[in-house]
């Protein structure tokens, strides 16, 4: 097994001492799919916690950036029902409507009828909202180039088919874990 340059957490161990630990407890551990498993979600953890604080910065959370991403990528004009909305996200209708409460509020989003169906609401991204995504993408997109920046053109392609590669094979043994356990709110 490789030295880990991973640098830990506070009292967390480094990847070698955490697959050593479970290596001594669980022999039939292959230390090469642990190191490559424990990487990903201690990365993946980080990453979490780097974009939250980027969107805190901006006085949004996490989990209004992922309404406004949401909207975004239904396309022009931004707009969707809260059911929608809540069954793209993986919510509950009760927290999708608490969710877009608190972001009407503050200006990000707009909750109206809709004029050919007044039974229906729509919530559409406002200008703010729209400027907050854009910052929040110009900020991720600069931690993301940083993060990569030791790996070569040639590199981040391979990486990129290899994730991939296991991204698909999750979604193919796991097809309905897109959405989420529990509400973030």
């Amino acid at each position: 097994m490789s030295e880990s340059t991973e640098e830990p957490g506070p009292s967390e161990p480094t990847l070698d001492e955490q697959i050593a630990a479970y290596q001594r407890e669980f022999r039939d551990l292959d230390p090469q799919v642990e190191q490559v498993v424990s990487a990903l979600g201690r990365l993946n953890r980080r990453m979490n916690v780097a974009y939250g604080r980027q969107v805190a910065a901006l006085g949004i959370s996490s989990a209004e950036w992922e309404v406004l991403k949401t909207l975004v990528l239904s396309g022009a004009p931004y707009r969707l029902g809260p059911g929608e909305l809540a069954k793209r996200l993986g919510l509950t209708p009760a927290a999708m409507t608490h969710r877009i409460d608190r972001m009407a509020g503050e200006g990000l989003v707009t909750r109206d009828r809709d004029e050919n169906n007044r039974v229906r609401v729509i919530v559409e991204l406002t200008d703010e909202g729209r400027t907050k995504w854009l910052e929040a993408m110009r900020m991720a997109t600069d931690f993301e180039e940083d993060l990569l920046q030791d790996l070569s053109g040639e590199e981040r392609g391979v990486l990129g088919e290899l994730l991939i590669r296991l991204l698909r094979r999750v979604e193919h043994a796991q097809p309905d874990a897109g959405g989420r356990l529990t509400d973030l709110d």
